[in-house]
């Protein structure tokens, strides 16, 4: 809002004083401006100088907050992996087996659609392939899990529970490389998508083969 000051018949008019931010809500929306412009330019392609004139302050109020890029980078990317593998952990412990697949799948498909910056910044803003490593730490935890749950699935059908990680692999494989696909159509919807997908993994997991085989019957 404007102040109007009389000067000689004239009026001056001057900004109200902005209100001034506490230093945990400039540090969040630092974090905010810096996601938006490292998804859209990746690490590299995003400077201090940047990064700061969308926020509206000065260079030094970034340092003093992150050290610097790669500080700011890493607390962007830890942000991200925390948000997505809370919501991956959540649906993988609260729903029986085949919840299990149809809740994790669209888990991840609606972290993409709604941090979409911070999906891309996890597979293709990294530094140093950094970001790539903390990507692959997170699938990695997933598998994990995924691994557990398959292990007693196998050994109570007298499979080899030994094979479970690589069973693991493939179904979190899968549903990590469709969602990246889906990232960028956007159709059909997610819960179509993570119906599809589980209708693959369930229906085939319900049918494994015991001993399977190459060139086995079709």
């Amino acid at each position: 809002m404007a102040v109007e000051r009389p000067i000689d018949g004239e009026r001056e008019v001057r900004a109200a004083p902005r209100t001034r931010m506490t230093g945990p809500q400039r540090r969040l929306q630092l974090i905010e401006v810096a996601r938006g412009l490292f998804a859209e330019r990746g690490f590299e392609g995003t400077s201090i100088e940047e990064i700061a004139q969308r926020a509206s302050v000065s260079k030094p109020v970034v340092y003093e907050h992150f050290g610097g890029k790669e500080g700011l980078f890493a607390v962007v990317v830890d942000r991200e992996m925390e948000t997505l593998l809370e919501m991956i952990t959540s649906s993988l412990t609260k729903n029986r087996s085949r919840s299990r697949l149809e809740q994790v799948a669209l888990a991840l498909l609606t972290y993409m659609e709604e941090r979409t910056d911070g999906f891309r910044i996890l597979v293709h803003g990294s530094t140093s392939s950094a970001g790539d490593e903390k990507y692959s730490s997170l699938l990695n935890d997933a598998i994990s899990q995924v691994e557990h749950i398959l292990a007693g699935d196998f050994d109570r059908r007298g499979f080899d529970p030994t094979l479970a990680p690589l069973y693991a692999q493939a179904l979190v494989g899968m549903v990590s490389v469709t969602a990246q696909w889906w990232l960028d159509v956007r159709e059909p919807s997610k819960e179509v998508v993570a119906a599809h997908l589980v209708n693959l993994c369930w229906n085939g997991l319900t049918n494994l083969e015991i001993d399977p085989q190459l060139g086995g019957r079709e």
